[in-house]
């Protein structure tokens, strides 16, 4: 059964990984500013968040908007206790981002063939292999991503043990942690628990993290499962930024500030900050400028 939000506080132990300022913003059209995105990481800074993903190093060519990574990582004041990471793709990615000092890496694939080509035009054996040596060289902690992990939206259904397969492969080649993600935001909370009670056979639930997309509304109630069987790692972008080009239907992340109304002091994000911090890049997209 799925707890209600009064009866569900796990206690002070709930991580959020902000994710907007990477994942939320990677697909905006209109270009954003440097100084928006510093304005933007500066003040999810002062929230009290532990982790924000701050960009990507993955060719300018693919993704635009996320050109400007090092001279994010460059401008923005770093507080002391928050990690600031970034997604990489490749060796030259890594190259960039240690040269940037980040404190985390990620790398990411998929559950799903069709996707992982489609996104990083790799099978996911292939990309498995490349991180392997990426990771191998990386002094930092690492991150994986697992894309697709309920359902594609090119092969549909994605069997919880192809997800298991996937995540064990992330954490044999060095990755301290996995974000499971419902790339599409079609998963339920039935859905979580039946993936969850298959990787938690295999797994600590101090590894995973859960990714959830809020396409139908679903997010906070998988996110409540996920706690419901001992996660307590999870991905949210401010504002509710975000979503993927190679996954149709999938309009934006879960928004931070509702997990943060969900789970309560167990984040020690302070809520008032964060909506802030949304404000800061909600009123430049509206706008075109602050």
């Amino acid at each position: 059964m799925i707890p209600s939000t009064a009866e569900s506080k796990p206690g002070p132990s709930v991580r959020l990984v902000e994710v907007g300022p990477r994942d939320g913003l990677q697909n905006e059209r209109a270009t954003i500013p440097t100084t928006v995105k510093v304005a933007f990481v500066d003040a999810l800074s002062r929230t009290g968040l532990q982790e924000i993903e701050v960009s990507s190093f993955v060719s300018p060519q693919w993704v635009p908007q996320l050109a400007d990574a090092e001279e994010v990582f460059r401008r923005i004041q770093r507080r002391p206790g928050v990690v600031y990471s970034a997604l990489v793709p490749n060796h030259q990615g890594l190259d960039r981002a240690l040269q940037a000092e980040v404190d985390k890496i990620a790398v990411f694939t998929a559950a799903s063939e069709t996707f992982a080509r489609q996104n990083i035009n790799a099978t996911i054996g292939e990309s498995i292999a490349r991180f392997r040596s990426v990771i191998a060289r990386a002094n930092v902690p690492v991150r994986g991503y697992v894309s697709t992990a309920f359902r594609c939206p090119f092969e549909g259904s994605v069997a919880p043990t192809e997800v298991l397969a996937v995540v064990e492969a992330l954490l044999s080649i060095g990755c301290m942690e996995v974000s499971i993600g419902d790339t599409i935001g079609s998963a339920t909370p039935a859905e979580v628990e039946r993936l969850l009670e298959v990787l938690l056979r295999a797994l600590p639930a101090e590894v995973l993290a859960m990714h959830f997309h809020d396409t139908h509304g679903q997010a906070v109630s998988n996110a409540a499962a996920a706690a419901a069987l001992g996660v307590r790692i999870f991905d949210g972008s401010a504002g509710g930024l975000g979503g993927c080009p190679y996954a149709p239907g999938a309009p934006g992340n879960v928004a931070t500030e509702a997990l943060v109304r969900f789970f309560g002091s167990s984040t020690g994000v302070d809520l008032e900050r964060l909506e802030e911090a949304s404000g800061v890049i909600r009123s430049y997209l509206r706008t075109g400028g602050p």
